[in-house]
């Protein structure tokens, strides 16, 4: 049975509806008077200057920008290997292991990975003594390990869907394996791995399970602290707070995007410009 285009559009709205309807509900209340979140006490910003004096928050959320940027960013090298390898290298020993390994985080639930991190980091302080304390450096790991599955996620999907043929030209006029990788590689899955790198930075930006379990006293990353404050009831400096993040990410992502955008244009119209000449 055929749907008709006015039930589609009618439940694509609906949808869109139920997600952003409470994202602009929350930006408008955090221009409220009152100090009530949802009871509307008149237009005032009052709560972004009492959000820029809080000095919890701006401490919770350096630190979370901090962890999400390091975290990201050894997470997109090491998922970028790892999907590298296995687009690339079709068969060697262990792969089948090491693909379900590389998977098997995307369907753990995490609470079992946040008890297996915390009990990892408890072993390795008992027997060679470190990580002495945890906080900064057992919440980065965590990140990292989950993170970068979704970064290979991304780079592989990538790589199966290039053409390979440009590869195997480079090394035929003589480019070495690494040079390939440098000058044909990278440039065709740099959109992937900017993709990749973004995700990673989301997910270690807003993680509250996994970091609650890796985290020690002194070290309260931003969604830990809103998810203590919340439990006492919303404020408006929290909508504030919200509201930032929210404008920050559709600012990033629409760069993120255009970049993305262009450079997927190049790479086509160089592709089509080889092409030619090789023709």
């Amino acid at each position: 049975m055929k749907r008709s285009p006015v039930f589609l559009i009618s439940v694509l709205c609906f949808g869109f509806a139920f997600f952003y309807i409470p994202i602009l509900s929350m930006i408008f209340f955090s221009f409220n008077e009152s100090r009530l979140a949802t009871v509307w006490g008149g237009f005032s910003t009052k709560w972004y200057v009492a959000l820029w004096k809080n000095k919890q928050v701006m401490t919770a959320l350096i630190l979370s920008v901090q962890i999400a940027l390091l975290s990201a960013t050894f997470a997109t090298i090491l998922g970028t290997m790892a999907g590298v390898a296995l687009a690339r290298f079709r068969k060697f020993r262990g792969r089948t292991f090491f693909s379900g390994m590389v998977n098997a985080p995307l369907i753990m639930p995490e609470v079992i990975t946040g008890i297996s991190m915390l009990m990892l980091f408890i072993l390795m302080a008992e027997t060679v003594g470190w990580p002495g304390a945890r906080g900064f450096t057992t919440i980065t790991l965590a990140h990292i390990t989950f993170a970068m599955v979704y970064v290979t996620t991304i780079v592989h999907s990538r790589m199966l869907s290039a053409d390979r043929s440009i590869e195997e030209a480079a090394m035929d006029l003589g480019s070495r394996p690494w040079q390939v990788m440098r000058d044909v590689t990278l440039p065709v899955i740099s959109p992937a791995i900017l993709s990749g790198w973004l995700l990673a930075f989301t997910i270690s930006l807003d993680d509250v399970v996994i970091s609650s379990f890796v985290t020690g006293p002194g070290y309260t990353t931003l969604p830990l602290l809103i998810w203590s404050k919340v439990k006492l009831g919303v404020t408006p400096d929290i909508n504030a707070l919200a509201t930032i993040i929210v404008v920050t990410v559709a600012v990033v992502v629409a760069i993120a995007g255009t970049v993305m955008a262009r450079a997927e244009r190049r790479r086509a119209a160089e592709e089509r410009l080889a092409y030619r000449d090789n023709g």
